[in-house]
């Protein structure tokens, strides 16, 4: 007789998950280079000598005639005068007197210093409404050229009517 066959079973080996360690990650710090310092402060308005070379400019133009408009170099307005002046300073101001006081820092009457801008205007509230300008010279008085048939002089800041704004360019 035939020996009657034994069913075998084969086992296939389990698969066991593998693993694989991954480093774990270690949190790096990366220096980053310290930001730029702030820009400097913007300089101080109206230096002295700045404003000695304005006040010396409109100086050498007492005399000349008003000329509504005009930006020298033999006539001037009130703010081509004052324009003129803290040009040859340096400084860049518009011709138009409201625009200058806008270009200025304003100060009050008693802190006034020579090469300050001097400003009447209709309504004293109102820097919208500036029509005039004069430059400050110290002791109460300034350099501007007026108006038509007066030529640009030294007069006292109260010579007509008390002045509504100043401002340092």
């Amino acid at each position: 007789t035939e020996p009657v066959p034994v069913p075998t079973t084969t086992t296939q080996p389990v698969p066991v998950p593998t693993t694989t360690t991954q480093p774990v990650p270690v949190p790096t710090t990366t220096t980053q280079p310290p930001p730029p310092p702030p820009p400097p402060p913007p300089p101080p308005p109206a230096t002295h000598g700045n404003a000695q070379d304005a006040i010396k400019f409109a100086s050498a133009q007492i005399g000349e005639p008003y000329v509504w408009g005009a930006a020298g170099p033999s006539s001037w307005d009130c703010s081509g005068l004052t324009m003129q002046a803290w040009a040859s300073a340096g400084v860049s101001l518009p011709h138009y007197s409201v625009a200058q006081y806008a270009a200025t820092t304003p100060v009050s009457a008693s802190s006034l210093r020579p090469g300050d801008l001097v400003f009447w205007a209709s309504n004293a509230s109102d820097p919208g409404t500036i029509f005039h300008v004069g430059l400050y010279i110290g002791d109460g008085n300034m350099i501007h050229a007026a108006r038509p048939g007066v030529p640009v002089k030294v007069e006292s800041i109260w010579y007509w009517e008390t002045p509504d704004f100043f401002g340092r360019p």
